[in-house]
C-alpha cells in the first residue's frame, strides 16, 4: 500500500526483540537447570546436605558469573534495541551466530562447574563469551554504519567500542587460566571493560588518520 511505513517481511523490530529476549530468558533459566540437585542421601540430615552444597559451591560461583554476563549482554543488547527503529539483513543475519552462543552458554557454564580448575573448561567458556560479545560488536557497528538507529551513529559506535573491548578482555584474560586455577573470577568484572576499555578504543580509533 502506497505510503505504508510497514518494514520489510521478515525485518520487523519488534519480533526480533520479542524472540531475542526470550532466548535469553530461556538460556538463563538453563544454567539453573545445569545444577546437581542433592538425592535421598545427601537429604537425608542437615549435615549430609550441608557437605553437598558446600561440594557444590564451585558450580554455584560460576552460574552466577555466566548469569551476571548473560544479563549485561542482554541489557546492552536491550539498550541498543530501543534505539533501532528499522532492521536490515545483515543486522537480522549476525543475530544468528550471536544467540546460538547465547543459547549454547548453558554448556560450558556447566562444564566449568563441573571442573571449574580445568584452564581448558575455562577456555571454553571465555571463548563462547567472547565470540558471543564480539558478534554483539559487529552488530551494533552495522546499526551505527546503516542507518538503523534513532540516534546519533558515533554513540552506537561507542558501545560497540566497549563490547569489542570486552571481547577482548575474554580473549586475554583465558589465557591466565593456564596459569591460575581461578582465574575465571576475574570474568567478574567484565562488563567493566564496557565504559573503560570501551572509551579507550574509542579514544584510539579517533585517533586514527581519517
Amino acid at each position: 500500500m502506497e505510503g505504508s511505513t510497514r518494514p520489510e517481511p521478515g525485518l520487523s523490530p519488534e519480533r526480533l526483540v520479542f524472540f531475542t529476549d526470550a532466548l535469553f530468558a530461556i538460556a538463563m533459566t538453563l544454567l539453573a537447570v545445569e545444577l546437581e540437585r542433592p538425592d535421598g542421601t545427601e537429604l537425608s540430615s542437615a549435615a549430609e546436605l550441608g557437605r553437598f552444597l558446600l561440594d557444590q559451591r564451585d558450580s554455584y560461583l560460576v552460574f552466577a558469573l555466566a548469569f551476571v554476563l548473560l544479563w549485561s549482554v542482554w541489557r546492552r543488547h536491550h539498550r541498543l534495541m530501543d534505539e533501532v527503529v528499522v532492521l536490515s539483513k545483515s543486522f537480522v543475519g549476525w543475530h544468528a551466530p550471536f544467540l546460538l552462543l547465547v543459547a549454547f552458554l548453558p554448556f560450558p557454564t556447566a562444564v566449568m562447574g563441573a571442573s571449574v580448575g580445568n584452564p581448558l573448561a575455562q577456555t571454553l567458556f571465555a571463548g563462547t563469551m567472547a565470540a558471543m560479545v564480539l558478534c554483539e560488536a559487529v552488530i551494533k557497528e552495522i546499526a551505527a554504519g546503516t542507518g538503523l538507529v534513532d540516534a546519533d551513529p558515533a554513540q552506537i559506535r561507542r558501545h560497540a567500542n566497549g563490547s569489542w573491548a570486552v571481547g577482548l578482555w575474554f580473549l586475554i584474560s583465558a589465557g591466565v587460566a593456564w596459569l591460575v586455577p581461578y582465574a575465571f573470577v576475574l570474568w567478574f568484572l567484565a562488563p567493566l571493560a564496557a565504559p573503560y576499555g570501551g572509551g579507550l578504543l574509542s579514544r584510539l580509533r579517533g585517533s586514527r588518520p581519517g
